[in-house]
């Protein structure tokens, strides 16, 4: 059973050096224990530091792409590695390196497939209480687009299984932590959660520039991918907003006539048509939609079996090389 955690590194060579160090190499249940940087087009000496400080791997991403794909990045090595579990933790030392074991302690039992760590908000000093009163409400929101029940969704301490990693698909610039888990409860890929401990806060966040910023970001990000999973329940929706609130204009319109002073009320006659027929036409929006989300799962269930077959074509040909290296050096030794 082999673990990678991965670190998404930009200009981390303060802070590295120590999560790196609060990392156990030896857990219950795990073979291997191997650390994975992902350094996103960093300024400083991370990639030195990272080598310094004992990192098995380094993925080099030459220019600044952002937390999702190096997210992505990483995920892609940790598989093409071996990795049978992947761990998620921040470069900035946030999350406590002694709680792995107790974060991946459900994918060892069998109980779920991706597991979040929830820093139980409430006991942060640092948090602000507008933070804090913004990230259970987005945790909440979430909840029901993912129809999960985790109280952290923003938490970046998360550990996945071979086969969890293998079926999400990050498609936001923005974060992969509200999308992972929306995808996942879609998937039927079973969460959940573990409550750990936060380190002593040692720098600002990178991720977003203000709270109005990370807001409107995350909220994109949520409607995005809950309208790409259930896009048929999302347009309904709408366009029957659209047809009751044109209804009843027609309703009120047909008193005002009936009772003779409908010649006065012709903008409402306009308005209720415009408002129908909008409400018929994001039904047919709803309907295409649906065929496209149709569509969309068999590519997505396509792209699973394509990427289980390259890694495994991958890892039968790095045993093939194992093998033949082994021979080269026998048969020249002797």
């Amino acid at each position: 059973m082999k673990l990678i955690v991965q670190i998404p590194c930009l200009n981390e060579e303060k802070t590295l050096p120590i999560t790196v160090r609060d990392i156990p190499r030896s857990v219950p249940g795990i073979d291997i224990v191997e650390v994975l940087i992902i350094d996103d087009g960093s300024t400083d000496r991370t990639v030195e530091v990272a080598r310094e400080s004992g990192v098995n791997h380094i993925v080099k991403i030459p220019q600044t792409k952002g937390l999702a794909n190096g997210f992505k990045a990483g995920i892609d090595a940790c598989l093409k590695l071996g990795a049978d579990i992947i761990v998620n933790t921040d470069g900035d030392n946030q999350y406590k390196g002694q709680d792995i074991p107790k974060l991946i302690q459900p994918i060892l039992e069998h109980r779920a497939e991706m597991i979040i760590g929830n820093r139980q908000i409430d006991t942060i000093e640092h948090f602000s209480g507008t933070k804090k009163f913004l990230q259970k409400f987005g945790s909440w929101v979430v909840r029901l687009a993912s129809a999960t029940d985790v109280p952290d969704t923003t938490s970046g301490f998360r550990a996945y299984s071979r086969e969890a990693a293998l079926k999400i698909n990050v498609l936001s610039e923005f974060t992969y932590t509200l999308e992972t888990i929306i995808q996942a409860g879609q998937k039927n890929i079973i969460v959940s959660h573990v409550p750990i401990g936060t380190n002593e806060k040692l720098r600002e966040s990178r991720l977003f520039k203000s709270i109005g910023d990370y807001i409107s970001k995350s909220v994109v990000t949520i409607v995005r991918i809950y309208t790409m999973y259930r896009p048929l329940k999302v347009f309904m929706r709408l366009g029957a907003m659209l047809f009751c609130l044109g209804f009843i204009l027609g309703l009120r319109y047909l008193y005002f006539m009936f009772t003779g002073s409908g010649q006065g009320h012709i903008q409402s006659l306009i308005l209720t048509a415009i408002l129908i027929f909008m409400g018929f036409q994001i039904w047919i929006f709803g309907l295409l939609a649906d065929l496209i989300s149709a569509n969309r799962k068999l590519n997505e269930e396509t792209l699973y079996r394509v990427r289980k077959l390259e890694l495994d074509n991958y890892a039968l040909q790095q045993t093939f090389d194992s093998v033949a290296a082994t021979i080269d050096k026998t048969t020249n030794h002797n």
